[in-house]
Order: structure tokens, then sequence, then C-alpha cells
């Protein structure tokens, strides 16, 4: 069973930045297309970004141009740059590592903006 581990959540203030890491027990770079995911209380869990082959990226429109999302297959990690903060990207952000038909899922790391 593969183990997906996401961490560096915490709170911030509006306008402020935060890298989320995700990590595998098995080597990343047997995933293909890692993506971020969120979900606020209340709402249905999101798309935030998706790196697909070839190294082409995906964002939810609200993201665009202040969130980017890379792996680092050296050290194992997928990431989640997210700088310009806002209130509303308020959520529990999850990574997802796909590989065939199967997709592996963490337990989230929770992003709180707030003043």
């Amino acid at each position: 069973q593969v183990q997906v581990v996401e961490s560096g959540g915490g709170l911030v203030q509006p306008g402020g930045s935060l890298r989320l890491s995700c990590a595998a027990s098995e080597s990343i770079s047997s995933f293909t297309a890692p993506a971020w995911y969120r979900q606020a209380p209340g709402k249905q869990r999101e798309l935030v970004a998706r790196l697909a082959s070839g190294g082409i990226t995906n964002y939810v429109a609200t993201v665009k141009g202040r969130f980017t999302i890379s792996r680092d297959n050296a050290k194992n990690t997928v990431y989640l740059q997210m700088n310009s903060l806002k209130p509303e990207d308020t959520a529990l952000y999850y990574c997802q590592l796909n590989r065939g038909s199967l997709a592996y899922w963490g337990q989230g790391t929770q992003v709180t903006v707030s003043s």
C-alpha cells in the first residue's frame, strides 16, 4: 500500500506564502500527473493544480499566477508553492499521486489564511 504524506500547512496572514510538500513511500518518479486538491468546509473537493506529462501544468483559475506545482524526483517530493494567499484559499489540501488507474491520497494538510 502506497503511503502519501502531505506537510507544510499552517496559519498564515493574507498575502503570505506557504510551500506544501508531498512525500510517498515509493519513488515519486513512478507516479504520473501528480496533483494537489483542496476542500474547504461545506464545499466539494476541487482540483487546484496538476503536473501533467511533459511538464505541462494546469491550475484552477482562482490560483493561476499565485500557485506553482513542481516535483523533485531526487528529493522524492511534489511541491505546491503558494504565494499571495487569500482567506478563500483556506482549506484542507491533499496530494494525489497516480499510477495507471489507481490514485493515492494523503490525509491532507490544513492551510488557514487569516489575519
